[in-house]
């Protein structure tokens, strides 16, 4: 079994869901008392949302780079970033260690792929839904994007920031991105990729109109399934 590295805490409160799902995925496909080889390096959130806010995303790419150096020296075979946003710094990154990363959006095309989907919704921070660094792998393997407009981009961004990073989980934020999945389904949406790692916290498949791709459960379950050598 491949040793799992995870970049995590950004935030936590979305790093618990990988730990417990790679150790699910893997007690599931061995059984009996197996789990998996995990090691974790949890950044400091705070320091890493100022690198964001302030558009300095190489110090952000660096502060990463460094931990992800430490996760390959505790023998890490591989490495996940476990959050969406932090993607548009992968390169620089993957650059700084010999481990492959495992790359969320990459993970994510792959089952829209399973499913068919050639049109999907994209939820997840202002960076992830306005920036191409996402958005561009998906549309590069022939998936067409649609995006809230401006104003539920703006709702979006403050319920991931402002309560889901901060464990708040609130009914009314729960119908808002409901209506919002909705006016996506509107313009065509075949299914909606909860493009986020904390949005899984907040919406489920039973709250949505549209087939839901929960980024943090695909990326974890790849993860699982690469470091048991087990073909996705």
């Amino acid at each position: 079994m491949k040793t799992i590295g995870l970049l995590g805490g950004m935030s936590w409160e979305s790093t618990i869901p990988y730990y417990q799902i790679i150790n699910e995925e893997v007690r599931d496909k061995l059984g009996g008392l197996h789990s998996a080889k995990i090691v974790l390096f949890s950044v400091e959130f705070e320091e890493i949302e100022q690198c964001q806010s302030s558009g300095d995303w190489e110090k952000s790419g660096d502060i990463l780079g460094k931990a992800a150096q430490g996760l390959e020296a505790a023998g890490a075979d591989m490495l996940l970033i476990c959050t969406n946003t932090m993607h548009k710094v992968a390169p620089q990154i993957a650059s700084m260690v010999q481990i492959p990363l495992v790359h969320i959006a990459d993970a994510t095309a792959d089952e829209l792929e399973k499913s068919q989907i050639r049109r999907v919704g994209l939820l997840g921070t202002k960076y992830t839904m306005t920036q191409d660094f996402y958005k561009q792998i998906l549309i590069d393997r022939g998936i067409d994007v649609v995006i809230p407009d401006a104003e539920d981009v703006g709702t979006v961004n403050d319920v991931i920031f402002h309560e889901l990073c901060v464990g708040e989980i609130r009914e009314e934020s729960r119908r808002q991105f409901q209506r919002i999945i909705g006016s996506l389904k509107e313009k065509g949406a075949e299914g909606v990729i909860l493009g986020c790692t904390e949005i899984g916290l907040l919406i489920q498949q039973s709250d949505s109109p549209l087939p839901v791709f929960d980024t943090t459960v695909i990326h974890a379950k790849r993860a699982a399934q690469i470091a048991l050598g087990i073909e996705a």
